[in-house]
């Protein structure tokens, strides 16, 4: 197998110099910075107005390739702004690149959702929501499995004693999800929808009046439970405001509740593998989503949950 070649500077100023031939400085290139610090960037800032995304090995350029389809499918539903591609192209043999225009705002981590901002979120789950499942699955999205919240709920228990002992966490607070509530909160069959996967407070373009004007990160796009895009919020941007933005979507307790777990689940996970040494993620940035998956919402107080015209057993 040919070794990856290592991007570097000097390689994406040639690569960008190529694309942007107006108003660039032949003598110096554009300005480039790697939009994460590490060894080998894969993302890269261009100047002010552009990023410059190399894929790494064929798997991540063939995901790149699907993005590009995807995000042209998702833009007329849905009423944020999804990263438009101003060339794209190979950088290496079989590796791909796509340079998009930068979407204006700050993140998530620096800036709270407004009010509006919310419904900005649930025009987002909506337009989700409305994106046909065929034409998806023609664009070679996959299909994810649902994930067993009572198998979850058992694997937190561990980690919270974890955290407990290292005085980061009650893990009293993980007894409020009992096992029958667990299983009534399994994911619901027929109801895979497009789920972006990955909305994380980086991957929401947050204005400083609170409004979400765009959302990055396609890749890991999949069909699957709405509840997982619920849980991003919810870690993300806080669960009273994902589960106010998913009920403005028109979804219903169940669902709420099912993401609400999962991100809670998924913080006490996260942060007690990241003391064990296992992990990358800083741990202020764990600490946080652990913080905002564990704020209580008023939904919590329901006892029993009833969608639409179908009645459910008591939770």
């Amino acid at each position: 197998m040919t070794q990856a070649p290592t991007p570097t500077a000097d390689t994406v100023r040639r690569l960008v110099r190529s694309l942007l031939k107006e108003g660039v400085d032949d003598s110096a290139g554009p300005e480039v910075r790697p939009a994460v610090p590490g060894a080998e960037p894969a993302t890269w800032w261009v100047g002010n107005r552009h990023v410059l995304r190399l894929a790494r090995d064929r798997e991540a350029a063939a995901r790149l390739r699907r993005e590009l389809r995807l995000r042209d499918l998702v833009r007329s539903h849905v009423p944020v702004t999804v990263p438009t591609s101003v060339a794209y192209g190979e950088w290496a043999p079989g590796l791909s690149y796509t340079l998009d225009t930068k979407v204006p705002g700050g993140s998530g981590a620096e800036h709270d959702v407004s009010a509006v901002g919310e419904a900005d979120l649930a025009g987002l789950l909506t337009g989700l929501r409305e994106v046909p499942v065929r034409q998806a699955e023609t664009l070679g999205v996959p299909r994810a499995a649902q994930r067993p919240l009572d198998a979850l709920r058992r694997s937190a228990e561990s980690a919270a004693a974890r955290l407990a002992d290292a005085d980061e966490f009650d893990a009293t607070r993980l007894r409020q999800l009992t096992q029958p509530a667990a299983v009534q909160l399994a994911a619901q069959p027929g109801t895979a929808v497009l789920v972006q996967h990955a909305l994380t407070g980086d991957h929401l373009v947050v204005s400083a009046d609170g409004r979400v004007r765009g959302v990055l990160g396609w890749a890991d796009t999949v069909l699957g439970d709405p509840a997982e895009d619920i849980a991003g919020l919810a870690r993300a941007v806080g669960s009273p405001a994902a589960v106010r933005a998913a009920t403005l979507a028109g979804y219903g307790a169940r669902p709420c509740l099912r993401g609400l777990w999962l991100a809670r689940c998924d913080t006490v996970l996260h942060l007690a593998a990241r003391l064990d040494g296992k992990g990358g993620t800083p741990l202020a940035q764990l600490r946080t989503q652990l913080h905002h998956a564990w704020e209580a919402i008023l939904l919590e107080r329901v006892t029993e949950l009833r969608e639409d015209d179908e009645g459910d057993d008591e939770l």
